[in-house]
């Protein structure tokens, strides 16, 4: 059976992936890239609303489901917040907890989170959130998902180091899975990207990037496809 083990590896407190040498968020400010990025990137919080659904390729260290639910928190918005997660190597309770103390402004959510995290939830339940991670290739697990996203955080590690994650066909699917005028965020520029999404039938825009990334990419389901 082929390991499943993240291979994870920590400098200056930074978890890094040693299966695709690369950081599981900014080596700047992983929150403020993903305030940035996933939330601005996708008109959150101003789009947010009862069952409004997050859908997101690379779980990570959970950082952008709990960026989102402090976001809708502090928007106070009524109802509740669906976010589904596709992960392949999902980190142990522990290193979430430990990736999760990075980030102080978020540390009563991570707090909240923590007991979840160190049981290996793959569903929470609270009163205004439905999580549910899917654990798995997301290019098996993706196409039998029976349901649509009205946001997606396109969040897998580099598309030179990952590019399974980043594939035409996987692409598609995102599109396939987009509910009406929804859209799609990700922190990457590359071309071949931009270009699956525009075939999979986004409207695709090139944004100014966070930090030392120059560009990022934002897309919008194109409202004819």
């Amino acid at each position: 059976m082929p390991d499943q083990s993240p291979m994870l590896q920590w400098r200056d407190e930074i978890p890094v992936s040693t299966r695709f040498d690369d950081p599981y968020y900014s080596l700047d400010n992983g929150l403020a890239e993903t305030r940035h990025t996933f939330l601005a990137g996708n008109h959150l919080p101003e789009r947010l609303k009862d069952g409004f659904h997050i859908a997101e390729l690379g779980f990570g260290t959970g950082l952008n489901l709990l960026a989102a639910l402090h976001l809708w928190r502090a928007s106070g918005t009524s109802g509740q917040l669906r976010f589904t997660t596709f992960e392949a190597y999902p980190l142990e309770g522990s290193e979430m907890v430990r990736a999760q103390a990075a980030f102080p402004e978020l540390a009563e959510i991570a707090a909240e989170f923590a007991p979840f995290w160190h049981d290996d939830a793959r569903q929470i339940a609270l009163p205004d959130l439905h999580f549910t991670l899917i654990e798995g290739d997301a290019r098996n697990t993706l196409p039998a998902w029976d349901q649509q996203a009205d946001a997606w955080f396109l969040d897998g590690f580099a598309p030179a180091k990952n590019p399974q994650l980043w594939a035409p066909e996987l692409m598609a699917e995102v599109a396939r899975h987009t509910g009406p005028q929804g859209t799609a965020a990700t922190y990457t520029a590359a071309g071949h990207v931009r270009r699956a999404l525009a075939e999979a039938g986004f409207a695709v825009t090139r944004q100014p990037g966070y930090g030392r990334k120059r560009h990022m990419t934002t897309a919008v389901k194109d409202s004819h496809d």
